[in-house]
């Protein structure tokens, strides 16, 4: 049972979530494990997963529901993938529980290392705006929903850094359908994975309220910052990239020095 403090430093750790996500958009979340772990102090690693992933789910709802107003989500697309992946976020999430917690936190910090790569070298690419579901991409969503499903599961993280390209490999979109659609996905693998951790009593419901609660505030400044900096959001990105290495190495340090 973690005491007032704790709850108080997770509602601080879901504001600077909420921030970074509106900020600089996708990867943001991948803070949330080390932040419930090393900042909040949560002593079971799989808790601190099994809590992010409820968290992330619900923020990733939040999320979606601007981009249902302007249009931009394309739904059959995103329902293929995310039922896909769902069944591979079972399973990922079914192992995770199964694995040492300190060496899931290692192999959390090279996922991290993924994410600060592919921050840095950004995607740009038009894409076909009037893509829909058939014959030709079906398989290739079923595909690519499996097996982010599996590894979002197994981290128990979002996942969108490898949704997004995902979505555009099997089917072609545009960037802005790709990143709206990408969150009917990232909702479905949280939801599935937090259930399964929760199954277990491996989530901290209080904790995951605080840090949702925590992550709206932060993303409306979040929000208004970005169309402030939004001439600045390449060297934003890199600097969140940045972010993200520091953290991971400290990780690797921590998870490896306790094995």
């Amino acid at each position: 049972m973690l005491d007032t403090a704790q709850y108080l430093l997770g509602a601080g750790s879901g504001l600077l979530v909420g921030f970074v996500l509106a900020l600089v958009g996708g990867g943001g979340s991948i803070l949330a494990v080390p932040l419930m772990v090393y900042l909040v102090g949560v002593p079971n690693p799989h808790v601190a997963i099994g809590t992010s992933a409820l968290a992330v789910a619900v923020n990733a709802a939040t999320g979606l529901a601007s981009h249902i107003r302007h249009g931009n989500v394309k739904w059959q697309c995103a329902f293929v993938f995310a039922a896909a992946g769902m069944v591979g976020a079972l399973a990922g999430s079914t192992a995770g529980k199964a694995f040492d917690g300190e060496k899931l936190l290692f192999l959390f910090a090279l996922v991290m290392l993924l994410v600060g790569a592919m921050m840095v070298r950004g995607r740009h690419r038009a894409g076909d705006p009037l893509v829909v579901l058939g014959r030709h991409n079906a398989a290739k969503l079923a595909g690519f929903g499996a097996g982010t499903g599996l590894f979002s599961g197994f981290f128990g993280i979002g996942g969108g850094f490898l949704i997004v390209p995902g979505l555009i490999a099997a089917t072609g979109m545009p960037m802005i359908n790709a990143v709206a659609s990408s969150l009917v996905a990232v909702a479905a693998f949280g939801l599935t994975t937090s259930l399964n951790y929760a199954a277990s009593g491996l989530v901290d419901g209080w904790l995951a309220l605080t840090f949702i609660g925590g992550g709206v505030v932060g993303g409306l400044f979040g929000a208004q910052a970005a169309r402030r900096l939004s001439a600045s959001r390449g060297r934003l990105s890199l600097a969140f990239a940045g972010l993200i290495f520091v953290v991971a190495i400290y990780m690797l340090w921590r998870s490896y020095s306790a094995w």
